[in-house]
C-alpha cells in the first residue's frame, strides 16, 4: 500500500534491496563481504504546474494594455514634437530636446492591434522621423 502526503507531491522511494538488510541483534558487525550496497538514484519530486508555464502565462499581453501603452508612447511623441517646436520658434533648441525625441521614436515602432490607433501612429513616427532628419540625426 502507498501513502501519499495531502497533495500528493512527493514520490516514495524505493526501498535497499533485501539482500543489505540483517536482522538486527544486540552486538555490532561489519559485514565481511567488503563491498558498499549498490546506491540507488535519487527520485525527483513531481512540481504541480511548472516554471515553462508561468513563463507562459506572463508573456500574454493583454490587448488593452498594449493599447494603452500605445497611446501613452504616442501622447511621448506628439510631447517630444511639441517641445521641439518650441525650442524651434524662441531659438533656444538644445540638444536634450532631440536625443528625447529620438527615445520616442523607439517606442513607436510596436503594434497596438488597433488599426486606426496604428495608423495615426504610423503617422507620429513619419512626422518624428522628418524631424530627426532635419536636425541631421537619423
Amino acid at each position: 500500500m502507498r501513502v501519499q502526503g495531502p497533495n500528493g507531491t512527493a514520490i516514495a522511494s524505493p526501498s535497499a534491496p533485501a539482500a543489505v538488510r540483517q536482522p538486527p541483534s544486540g552486538t555490532f558487525a561489519v559485514s565481511e563481504s567488503g563491498t558498499a550496497p549498490a546506491q540507488t538514484p535519487a527520485v525527483a519530486l513531481r512540481t504541480l504546474g511548472g516554471i515553462d508555464a508561468l513563463i507562459a502565462l506572463q508573456g500574454i499581453e493583454d490587448p488593452v494594455e498594449r493599447r494603452g501603452r500605445a497611446v501613452k508612447h504616442g501622447r511621448r511623441a506628439l510631447d517630444a514634437l511639441d517641445e521641439l517646436k518650441l525650442g524651434l520658434l524662441s531659438g533656444s533648441l538644445d540638444q536634450a530636446t532631440l536625443l528625447r525625441l529620438k527615445s520616442v521614436a523607439a517606442d513607436l515602432q510596436g503594434s497596438s492591434g488597433d488599426e486606426r490607433l496604428d495608423q495615426v501612429l504610423d503617422e507620429i513616427d513619419l512626422r518624428v522621423a522628418v524631424e530627426l532628419a532635419k536636425a541631421g540625426m537619423s
